[in-house]
């Protein structure tokens, strides 16, 4: 079960070990990110199988969202007839499914099941609170996440510590990510740049805090290029402003590209400077400075024990973290417990074998 595009990074490792073992596997898409072009690429990219079902939900309240999801997948799950569905993430179509197939007296298992950054304000905190009580696979994808899990007085026996399985994801594809030499097409050089996503709505949809952050990339833009892939919500948000932001002195705005463009931009990057999720987990087992723009993060082992740093949406802070940040890259890439690229024969190991992970 998918709806969003971090989540096709999640299955494709886990779609690849199901389909080793011969195992029946019906993939749906929710359309929670329905731009076709996009999920063409990362379906091309990851070598993913065309989705079994497409339920179209598209964008909308997060009520709405999620009732739609429900309401459409329900009939899918009692035709299918699964004994497990399978969860991926935190976004509104990881709970819907959980809550369709826990009523329907299917076993639900959620791949990433742990991460918390503690902010009840965000609603994929909620997501993931939810998902997690209603699961009987715990998924975990760090030492930390095992630890919330316990915390929160879920049963041993449901928690898997299988690691990480983006990380699985990019492994298999950074040398067809290298090969497509993204900076030189992009006109920049290795180790000379900075990448930028953001989306979240406590970055951009108080205009405050968003001229704050177009006016740090300018002025980070005149140190080095600065290329920034555009998330249409902040597109959304940017055309609102009525500012102009992509000029020859400021950051380069360009679409949101495919997954090996974006993999490869980021793997020779000198900085990346993000609020994501999932750019927290590439950039530290890739060794890349990271500085992402929210006060907490459900990833603290980025931070803990890789190459991320939280930092306030403020001009000088964020400037002072890039330093620091670049100067501190490690000669090596951390090594992290179960960041192995073998997390998806894991998670099958779980589903098919019913094997335990501690």
């Amino acid at each position: 079960m998918v709806g969003a595009r971090p989540n096709f990074i999640k299955l494709a490792p886990v779609a690849r070990a199901l389909a080793a073992r011969g195992a029946r596997h019906v993939i749906v898409h929710t359309g929670q990110h329905y731009d076709p072009e996009m999920s063409e690429a990362f379906f091309r990219d990851l070598d993913l199988p065309r989705p079994d079902h497409a339920l179209e939900v598209g964008s909308g309240s997060h009520a709405r969202q999620t009732a739609a999801i429900m309401e459409r997948l329900e009939p899918v799950c009692e035709a299918a007839a699964p004994d497990v569905v399978l969860v991926y993430g935190d976004v509104n179509s990881t709970v819907a499914a959980a809550l369709v197939a826990a009523k329907l007296g299917i076993a639900v298992g959620h791949v990433e099941a742990g991460l918390r950054s503690g902010d009840r304000t965000m609603p994929e905190e909620l997501n993931r609170v939810v998902t997690d009580h209603v699961a009987d696979l715990l998924l975990a994808p760090s030492r930390d996440a095992v630890a919330n899990l316990r915390g929160e007085g879920l049963p041993a026996a449901r928690i898997h510590f299988v690691g990480n399985v983006m990380i699985d994801s990019l492994a298999a594809a950074l040398a067809a990510a290298r090969a497509l030499d993204a900076p030189a097409r992009y006109g920049v050089r290795p180790g000379d740049y900075t990448v930028v996503t953001l989306h979240r709505p406590g970055n951009v949809d108080d205009p405050a805090t968003l001229c704050e952050l177009l006016g740090t990339l300018a002025s980070l833009a005149r140190e080095g290029p600065v290329l920034f892939p555009v998330h249409p919500r902040t597109q959304a948000r940017i055309r609102t402003l009525g500012v102009s932001v992509d000029g020859r002195d400021g950051p380069r705005l360009v679409r949101p590209l495919p997954y090996l463009d974006m993999l490869g931009l980021v793997a020779d990057a000198a900085l990346v400077i993000t609020d994501s999720g999932g750019l927290q987990e590439e950039t530290t087992w890739l060794g890349v400075p990271c500085v992402t723009v929210r006060p907490n993060t459900e990833r603290p082992i980025t931070c803990t024990a890789g190459t991320n740093r939280l930092v306030s949406p403020r001009r000088e802070a964020i400037r002072e973290a890039a330093r620091t940040a670049r100067a501190a890259r490690p000669p090596a890439p951390p090594a992290i417990e179960r960041w192995d690229g073998c997390t998806g024969e894991r998670i099958a190991a779980v589903v098919c074998d019913g094997a335990r992970f501690e």
